[in-house]
């Protein structure tokens, strides 16, 4: 298979709305998962960092793709505009963790400023009412290596203290999926 052609069901793959995504005034579900921040692991939890103040839950096809290397990017470049609205960001994918070690770190992408979970068989993406698809035979990343796992459609939740969520944010670009969900974060401060 082609690598524009893998590229291209990649995209078509991350399109798509969040037509069926949990809505405003839902109800977050919680959840663990093995995360890497700056290539190293840990074990990550929503309801701990809940603790903290606001979180923006981002849902991605795969590390080391086109729109997810440009979307962790922009994450961990306006990081800092996040904190200082109050809120910590996640980013969550099918990835195992070693490829997400190697995401979480590369100074590209998440830059070391950024969490990333994994979600290998897709629970949390589908608890989010996401939809996951299957791995697509021949895929290649960015790197040239195998993409082993499906994906889960691109879209981000603003997730308040109380565990709701404030806004949902899907079928945008990579760039303007960080904007708008920074845009939420900041409406969210406004009312605590």
């Amino acid at each position: 298979m082609s690598r524009s052609l893998v590229l291209a069901l990649l995209a078509a793959l991350a399109s798509g709305g969040a037509s069926a995504a949990l809505k405003p005034g839902d109800a977050a579900p919680a959840f663990r998962a093995p995360a890497s921040l700056a290539g190293k692991s840990f074990d990550y939890s929503l309801a701990d960092a809940l603790k903290k103040g606001p979180v923006v839950v981002y849902f991605y096809p795969s590390a080391f793709t086109q729109g997810c290397n440009v979307q962790a990017h922009t994450f961990a470049v306006n990081i800092d505009r996040f904190a200082a609205a109050g809120a910590s960001i996640v980013g969550v994918s099918l990835d195992g963790i070693e490829r997400l070690n190697a995401f979480s770190a590369d100074p590209d992408y998440c830059a070391g400023k950024l969490a990333v979970a994994s979600d290998p068989d897709g629970r949390i993406a589908r608890s989010y009412d996401l939809k996951v698809k299957d791995a697509v035979a021949g895929a290649k990343d960015t790197r040239g290596q195998q993409i082993e796992h499906g994906f889960a459609e691109r879209t981000t939740f603003v997730v308040t203290p109380d565990g709701k969520v404030a806004a949902t944010v899907g079928g945008v670009e990579p760039e303007a999926n960080v904007e708008q969900a920074l845009e939420a974060v900041r409406k969210v401060a406004v009312r605590h």
